[in-house]
């Protein structure tokens, strides 16, 4: 029997992917720059990958709980606005100056995901970090913290129409909970169609046992009437 919702697939996320790369990435910025027993440094992981591990944690959970899907997601939200502040905080300081949107570093930066739109998806996270070494591998602690910048707000903005659409499926089609309620009374009354009665007489033609059934299709379509339980090798009915 197949599940009634679908679940995984996280790693086809592009959300997933960039937060993948933010993860990374992160890890190597403050193993190159920061204190390792700096407490900032445990925060900024643990945020990094939260980020990464609540994509994956609600896509497993989306089989039986929408609300809980939903849940995950805004943690992983929350968890990069964390990180982004962080970064933020870095580059303020020691007064340096954040890109502004228009920064052509920042364009170049933006540029990447554009120009490999179409097989981004397709390429191992060694790939994916490998177009944006030019920024996360460099020297300057500061292009790189502002390049992941550009990265964090880039995933924030797939996570919110991720969290969009998530939103108004629930509105739509219901939690897990109501669509399994709606599956367990489509098959009741399926079930319903074939249940024996001991007071229906038997098959005017054959003889065997008639049962309970309701018209599917025709101009008789919804109403109930007695059917050779032997069908389809007879085809015996009577009218209620």
């Amino acid at each position: 029997m197949s599940k009634l919702r679908k679940s995984g697939g996280y790693r086809d996320l592009r959300s997933f992917q960039s937060a993948t790369l933010i993860y990374d990435a992160t890890y190597w910025f403050c193993e190159k720059f920061l204190d390792p027993r700096s407490r900032t440094v445990d925060q900024m992981v643990q945020a990094a990958r939260s980020g990464r591990q609540n994509i994956a944690e609600g896509s497993r959970a989306s089989a039986t709980s929408s609300q809980t899907e939903l849940r995950l997601v805004n943690v992983a939200r929350a968890s990069l606005e964390e990180l982004l502040l962080d970064y933020e905080d870095f580059l303020r300081h020691r007064r340096q100056l954040q890109w502004t949107k228009d920064d052509p570093q920042a364009q170049a930066v933006r540029r990447v995901a554009i120009k490999h739109q179409s097989d981004l998806l397709d390429l191992t996270d060694q790939q994916r970090a490998a177009l944006y070494a030019e920024w996360l591998e460099n020297k300057d602690p500061f292009i790189r913290a502002n390049a992941l910048i550009c990265l964090i707000h880039q995933t924030n903005y797939l996570l919110d129409q991720q969290i969009a659409a998530l939103e108004k499926q629930f509105i739509e089609d219901g939690g897990y909970s109501e669509q399994l309620a709606v599956k367990r009374l489509q098959h009741r009354s399926d079930q319903s169609d074939v249940t024996d009665n001991s007071e229906i007489p038997p098959c005017p033609q054959c003889g065997k046992p008639m049962v309970l059934r309701t018209a599917k299709t025709g101009q008789n379509a919804g109403k109930q009437f007695l059917g050779c339980s032997g069908y389809p090798d007879c085809k015996g009915a009577k009218s209620l």
